[in-house]
């Protein structure tokens, strides 16, 4: 009886689970933006100090509960050698955040050749993107009228997907919640297509 009482509440309140992918080059800020998004949502977070934030090599793990859900974010490293890895996880994830440093202008090519290979993946077809203009505290980076029509150049590989691109400072914080609060409601409208992991396992 205890075991059928404890499965039952279990059950009740167990959160639907969704992975996210932040991908990005690396020194785009994808690990400041992760630590932005624990601190703004989850309550009593101590976010870490971002001048000891190094470059992510491998992987970087955090989970955010909201809006009824949990987040579990896969950071990915974004050295070249590393994004050979990253089609290993596109099949499990429910939203992809590609951030982009708008600042750093020399890489914005490069960038935009790692999204669009990363974008053509047949196992993120359909899957929402939240595409972030990074750095935004700096005042002499690309605003989002500037990175926006560069990425939408092969605006087929995107395809019928929502997207989102906005404008953000992982380091002050600016624009992080909203982001992942929208990308939330697209993962809930897509969760037929890729339901909740808990529901996969049931």
């Amino acid at each position: 009886m205890y075991t059928l009482l404890s499965g039952f509440y279990k059950y009740i309140v167990q959160k639907d689970e969704f992975c996210i992918l932040i991908l990005g080059l690396d020194n785009a800020g994808k690990t400041t933006y992760l630590e932005a998004a624990k601190t703004k949502i989850t309550k009593n977070y101590k976010r870490m100090n971002p001048s000891k934030i190094t470059t992510t090599v491998g992987l970087n793990i955090g989970k955010i509960d909201i809006a009824g859900v949990r987040l579990n974010f896969w950071d990915l490293g974004g050295q070249e050698e590393l994004q050979s890895l990253w089609d290993k996880y596109y099949a499990e994830c429910h939203a992809i955040i590609y951030i982009v440093d708008s600042n750093d202008r020399e890489r914005i090519p490069e960038s935009k050749e790692t999204f669009d290979k990363m974008i053509s993946s047949e196992h993120l077809s359909g899957v929402p993107l939240l595409l972030l203009a990074n750095k935004q505290d700096i005042p002499e980076c690309m605003g989002v009228r500037e990175v926006k029509p560069i990425f939408n150049k092969n605006a087929h590989l995107i395809g019928r997907r929502d997207c989102m691109v906005m404008a953000v400072s992982a380091l002050n914080g600016d624009g992080v919640d909203e982001g992942i609060r929208w990308l939330v409601d697209c993962i809930k409208r897509n969760s037929i297509i890729r339901p909740p992991r808990n529901k996969d396992e049931m």
